[in-house]
């Protein structure tokens, strides 16, 4: 057994023990509710929204700002629940995101390790560093940092900037500046600045090959939702009903989502990329704005 085999199985066997607790947390929970479940959400548009914003978060989009805009646009989550519901849902889909590409895709044992790391301290330690900036602040920075970085890739992708982008570890230089950006990266996501159009990015300005950023993305948050997820079960501040449909088809569409983006060539991975960095721009700028106007 080699090391990236041996690195894999012991990131698998961590994840899992934290996936289990979890759903024995749900589970107890659900059935304790199984006669109380709530009677104003629909089993099929919660159903719908599960496997759209999960099939969707595999290629890097995200599940939480446009799982949270749905739930609230179609009135099926109270708005006091939605940062529950939203963890719950979708804590089984992002850990099968983690197991599904940690295994697909070759990564480098030390760059794995570290960026997942990084990303888990930026998120425990961080967290009271971010906590002192504005949240507007942030989304200006990250909108605009987004924006350009979108325009390096497309410089790359027209060979403007010569970047072979098939590396699938780092080294030296390279190395730290992902630990470092990464623990950034893990810090701002407790200001509801989403992880993987930023790490997306990272991966392909530092040269690697594109699907190296899913099993770093995807890892950095499966390790910490379990955790959070359980607290939301405790006090049941989570919408049960769209949260049992939610984790079904969501993990449906991540299985679909998954088979399709470890088909894709490189190439067509960085044009999706770019879209996911202008989109991630747009959605920062707009709610920026509108946090503005509501202050105003």
């Amino acid at each position: 057994m080699n090391a990236q085999q041996m690195v894999t199985i012991g990131l698998l066997v961590i994840l899992g023990i934290l996936a289990l607790i979890f759903l024995v947390a749900f589970v107890k929970d659900l059935l304790a509710h199984k006669d109380s479940m709530e009677k104003e959400s629909n089993t099929a548009v919660s159903s719908a929204i599960g496997f759209g914003i999960n099939f969707f978060d595999v290629f890097g989009i995200g599940s939480f700002a446009p799982g949270a805009s749905l739930y609230k646009g179609l009135k099926q989550v109270d708005d006091k629940l939605i940062p529950g519901t939203l963890n719950v849902a979708c804590t089984i889909p992002v850990v099968m995101e983690a197991f599904l590409f940690i295994q697909g895709v070759e990564v480098e044992p030390i760059t794995l390790v570290t960026m997942l790391v990084a990303a888990m301290a930026g998120a425990w330690i961080g967290a009271g560093i971010i906590s002192k900036l504005s949240k507007q602040m942030i989304q200006l920075v990250m909108g605009v940092a987004m924006v350009v970085i979108g325009f390096v890739i497309i410089l790359q992708v027209s060979n403007v900037i010569p970047v072979e982008g098939t590396a699938i570890g780092l080294g030296g230089v390279k190395l730290i500046v992902a630990i470092v950006i990464n623990f950034f990266l893990g810090a701002v996501m407790t200001a509801g600045v989403g992880l993987y159009a930023p790490c997306l990015a990272l991966v392909c300005v530092l040269g690697m090959d594109p699907k190296v950023a899913f099993p770093i993305m995807m890892g950095s948050c499966a390790y910490l939702m379990p955790v959070a997820s359980v607290r939301f079960v405790k006090e049941g501040s989570y919408n049960r009903k769209v949260a049992l449909w939610g984790t079904i088809f969501g993990s449906l569409g991540v299985f679909v989502a998954t088979r399709v983006a470890l088909g894709l060539p490189s190439h067509i991975l960085k044009i999706i990329v770019i879209c996911v960095m202008f989109y991630t721009a747009a959605t920062m700028f707009y709610s920026l704005s509108k946090e503005k106007k509501q202050a105003a």
